[in-house]
């Protein structure tokens, strides 16, 4: 029987989102693919691939200015198989704060999500610390994008240093690097030491071509710290389950990695790890 998992990244409403010259790019040059990518799917046809892969819980992501009924509905008829994250642009203030905190009070929500290459202002910057405050208030983890992003977008802005002084001075706040930290994975893994409430979540990169030091890193002091997540169908999740599957992981840490760690973080599993559980729905 294959070790379980909780995918934290998957993309229902591809289709729903146009074709914007960014994606076409990274679709065709970055992942090779072609409508595939563009696609948006049934409640049924999620939930055969998580039954077949034997994947518990997966996360999707909607405005919350705007909620895609698409969207809503997986959570709605299946609410012990998905949970909702929502995507913010920080430089809404006030009216980012409240849209989160709308959308917390009647949907099951598990996480916050920014993405710095799309506003171009790295996780550092003052216009951020406001969401902060109110991810910590809320007891929502937030994931922050990190490392060259594939888009011909500014990657400097994913530097995972710019999360120094944020894990330092919201210490509280649980923060999950997303995507992966290519090519700085050495200097995600020395903060994500240095830091009891750092993670970080192999989104939108294949695990076959996680670097063997940090294999290393997942293996040792890592085995708490990093979550799986597709990016379906960017990345399809029957690639990345079995990728995942097939790492070359200590007894024990394949769990952890796979669906354990993202159990914790965001749906208020048992504490590991130095990280506070959080009671999120779900």
């Amino acid at each position: 029987m294959a070790v379980k998992a909780i995918d934290c990244w998957v993309n229902v409403n591809m289709g729903g989102l146009g074709r914007p010259e960014y994606l076409q790019r990274v679709a065709k040059d970055y992942f090779k693919k072609g409508e595939e990518f563009f696609k948006t799917f049934s409640v049924d046809e999620i939930l055969d691939d998580m039954n077949r892969l034997e994947i518990e819980k997966a996360v999707l992501t909607t405005d919350p200015r705007h909620p895609e009924e698409h969207v809503l509905a997986f959570a709605e008829k299946h609410p012990d198989r998905f949970a909702l994250g929502v995507q913010l642009d920080p430089r809404r203030g006030m009216k980012a704060l409240r849209d989160l905190q709308g959308f917390a009070k009647n949907h099951a929500l598990v996480l916050c999500r920014i993405t710095p290459f799309m506003i171009d202002l790295p996780p550092n910057d003052a216009v951020y610390y406001p969401v902060y405050a109110k991810c910590i208030e809320l007891g929502l983890p937030i994931t922050i994008n990190t490392g060259i992003p594939g888009p011909p977008a500014p990657g400097e802005c994913q530097y995972p240093m710019h999360l120094d002084r944020v894990c330092l001075h919201f210490p509280e706040l649980v923060l999950v690097m997303a995507h992966g930290a290519d090519p700085w994975w050495g200097i995600a893994a020395r903060l994500m030491i240095k830091y009891p409430n750092l993670h970080l979540m192999t989104s939108a990169y294949s695990p076959r071509y996680l670097p063997p030091d940090f294999v290393h890193f997942m293996n040792t002091r890592g085995k708490d710290k990093v979550i799986f997540a597709s990016d379906h169908p960017v990345l399809t999740m029957e690639r990345a389950v079995g990728e995942a599957r097939a790492l070359e992981l200590r007894p024990g840490v394949l769990e952890k990695y796979l669906y354990e760690n993202a159990a914790r973080v965001f749906f208020g599993g048992p504490p590991g790890g130095g990280s506070e559980p959080h009671p999120r729905r779900g």
